[in-house]
């Protein structure tokens, strides 16, 4: 322990002086104070607590603890007061005390403290594709083994309920440095990190696709014969289908090398039989590649019964898999798959590895007295990093309806969580290797930096996704509003503009004509053109298609605002932002909601939402001018020739004309903001 914690230090905690306190939760529980061990307490509830604090993001208020280590305790408060004694006993020293009360919360301090599961929690999250080869091996010897190895309490089932979860964490953390060290390594020191890869996750197939691999290269085919008979009588004694391994191993023998199955996570067909499993499909998927998901049956937690599958939480991991379905966006594991795996007691980590898919989504749901509380979290497969966690916590007055909101606001968190990663991913790889996935979300990010050089690099990028994909409505969809934006913002010639958005539009639509990505570029496409009722007809669509598709709300918001019901643009703006609080185009869910209350002559509000669209970092010229003219409209005329000031600056030549020939507002409405424009002067 000493070894690896000091070779740590050197590489990862340089500069932060001497680390006094070392803590082992990896493997069996120890602590040790600059090299030396110290004695533990007997109790076990005093080593759960300090396992528990040491993991915990924040302060921990006294009853979470009380519920967490006591059953039905005489004095639970005073039993935890006791236990932290004991604890402080070992951990504190008279200068420095690592056991903090404040008020009714407990913390614990980890300043210049080395506690290997915090170590690799925290280079998870900050992403161990970024880690150099050294800094993995250094995080790797920290592995010592299960967490808390050993370690269970008896009757204290919201503990090791806890534990069991940790434990499936640490698991796939481990699983994930050693997936990293492969794809780093060249020698032949690869095959002890398969081989510990191996033990952690048996039917991980990306395992068993990488160990043959190297056999096949290194010409070792009696070796991975071997290995692939062994597997193919493990996977078939747990019910698995070993079909995509036998053909991954054919092509790394005709190849020398094996094809990583990363494309497409490969849908697993239930086996309705006693006793039986998952079975993965028949041959590798080779279909266009998207990003892939699977929502495990979430937990109900109550006093009674602190954690059972089925009931309320089943039926919302139910209803989110569907949601995410009617997306379109995303390949997602049907319920079948999922719910098999789970009653088998797969944990979501093991069950992505399984799948072989890029996302995991788990969770539980909670009822205390007349509230619920919904806990979810989205994991990335690979890497084992937590990119999302959310706990939703409402009054119930109707439980469906809660749940069904809730539904909405995961749904489209989950779906805006992933598409920022794979942006932000695509942006990070050489333009001419992506593939059609990769191609549309650098378009993505371009697209939503509004400005004419990084539209015409969206739109690029947008026809290379088609290009390699035909069939990829959402690449149509983006190339249709990349000449939106060249139109609605004056970029070019409008009339060509709006009929190549219009044709563009059209082809999201013949390539699926459910997704409602289609629906809305459809319903933007027909807005250009002026066809006020047939856009609200497609964007009525798209959301009818999935009520989660933040966007479509959006853009009715948008159309309502200029030309429609200005109080259905009110709710439509505030369901869409309810939806997705942190939206690229929030600046324009914000500025539809302005505009629809300048219409109702709510000019003081209009100035403030207004103003808190202008502060958007994305927002576009004609958003400035909203908050200049809803502000002159309010009287605030110094804070409106800010904004114009601003406006003038960027775009010299911009009048309110430019505004109004964007936007298609009725004449007694574009009067209201031209009035607002000679109030500026």
């Amino acid at each position: 322990m000493v070894a690896g914690v000091e070779k740590h230090v050197e590489l990862g905690r340089a500069g932060r002086g001497d680390l006094s306190l070392q803590v082992q939760l990896l493997g069996a529980l120890t602590i040790s104070r600059n090299g030396a061990a110290l004695k533990l307490p007997a109790s076990r509830k005093v080593r759960a607590l300090l396992a528990y604090l040491a993991l915990a993001p924040h302060a921990v208020p006294r009853s979470q603890l009380c519920e967490l280590l006591w059953d039905v305790p005489n004095d639970p408060r005073g039993e935890l007061r006791w236990c932290l004694s004991k604890l402080r006993g070992v951990v504190d020293q008279p200068d420095r005390p690592r056991v903090v009360t404040d008020g009714d919360t407990v913390t614990f301090d980890l300043t210049d403290c080395l506690i290997d599961a915090v170590e690799i929690t925290r280079a998870t999250q900050e992403g161990l594709e970024t880690l150099r080869p050294e800094r993995l091996r250094s995080l790797l010897s920290l592995c010592h083994g299960e967490f808390l190895d050993g370690f269970e309490i008896d009757r204290n089932p919201a503990f090791n309920a806890w534990l069991t979860a940790q434990r499936r964490q640490f698991r796939s953390r481990h699983a994930a440095l050693l997936e990293r060290l492969v794809e780093s390594e060249a020698g032949d020191d690869v095959f002890g990190y398969l081989e510990k890869w191996l033990e952690l996750a048996p039917f991980d197939l990306r395992v068993h696709e990488n160990l043959l691999s190297a056999f096949a290269r290194r010409g070792r085919i009696r070796e991975g014969e071997d290995h692939l008979s062994a597997t193919a009588r493990l996977f078939e004694a747990e019910g698995l289908d070993c079909a995509p391994i036998r053909e991954a191993w054919r092509a790394a023998r005709a190849h020398g090398e094996l094809p990583m199955l990363h494309v497409q996570a490969v849908e697993p067909a239930v086996v309705v039989s006693a006793g039986a499993g998952v079975t993965p499909a028949e041959s590798i998927i080779t279909s266009p590649r998207r990003a892939s998901i699977a929502v495990m049956p979430f937990l109900e937690r109550s006093a009674e019964a602190p954690i059972t599958p089925g009931g309320p939480a089943g039926g919302l991991a139910h209803d989110l898999i569907t949601r995410l379905a009617k997306l379109r966006s995303l390949f997602v594991i049907a319920q079948g798959s999922v719910f098999a795996l789970n009653e088998r007691h797969v944990g979501p980590e093991e069950a992505g590895r399984m799948l072989n898919v890029d996302y995991v989504v788990s969770g539980s749901l909670q009822r205390r007295d007349n509230r619920l509380a919904v806990t979810v979290e989205l994991a990335e497969t690979r890497t084992a990093r937590v990119v999302w966690a959310e706990v939703f916590d409402q009054k119930v007055d109707d439980a469906f309806l809660v749940l069904g909101e809730i539904g909405d606001r995961i749904v489209a968190s989950i779906a805006n969580e992933i598409e920022m990663i794979e942006r932000n991913r695509a942006m990070l790889k050489p333009p001419n290797s992506l593939d059609a996935w990769e191609a549309y979300h650098r378009g993505l990010w371009h697209m939503y930096r509004f400005n004419r050089a990084d539209n015409e690099r969206a739109q690029q990028f947008f026809q290379a996704a088609v290009h390699l994909d035909p069939t990829f409505s959402r690449a149509y969809g983006g190339l249709s509003f990349t000449h939106f934006q060249n139109a609605f913002q004056g970029w070019t010639s409008r009339e060509p503009e709006v009929e190549r958005a219009f044709d563009a539009a059209g082809q999201s639509l013949m390539a699926d004509d459910r997704d409602p990505g289609a629906h809305w570029a459809m319903g933007r496409a027909l807005w250009l053109r002026g066809h006020q009722d047939q856009s609200l007809i497609e964007l009525e669509q798209a959301i009818d298609l999935s009520p989660n598709f933040a966007l479509g709300h959006y853009t009715l918001a948008f159309v309502h605002s200029q030309g429609g019901d200005p109080s259905a643009a009110v709710r439509f703006s505030d369901h869409s932002r309810h939806l997705s609080p942190f939206d690229p185009l929030l600046f324009g869910m914000l500025g539809a909601r302005a505009m629809a209350l300048v219409r109702l002559k709510q000019f003081d509000e209009a100035a403030e939402w207004g103003v808190k669209a202008a502060a958007r970092p994305n927002a576009h010229v004609h958003i400035l001018a909203i908050a200049a003219y809803c502000l002159a409209l309010a009287g605030r005329l110094d804070e409106a020739r800010v904004h114009m000031a601003v406006i003038r600056k960027r775009f010299p030549g911009y009048r309110v004309d430019d505004f109004l020939t964007a936007m298609q507002f009725a004449p007694e409405s574009a009067e209201l903001f031209r009035e607002g424009a000679r109030r500026i002067g």
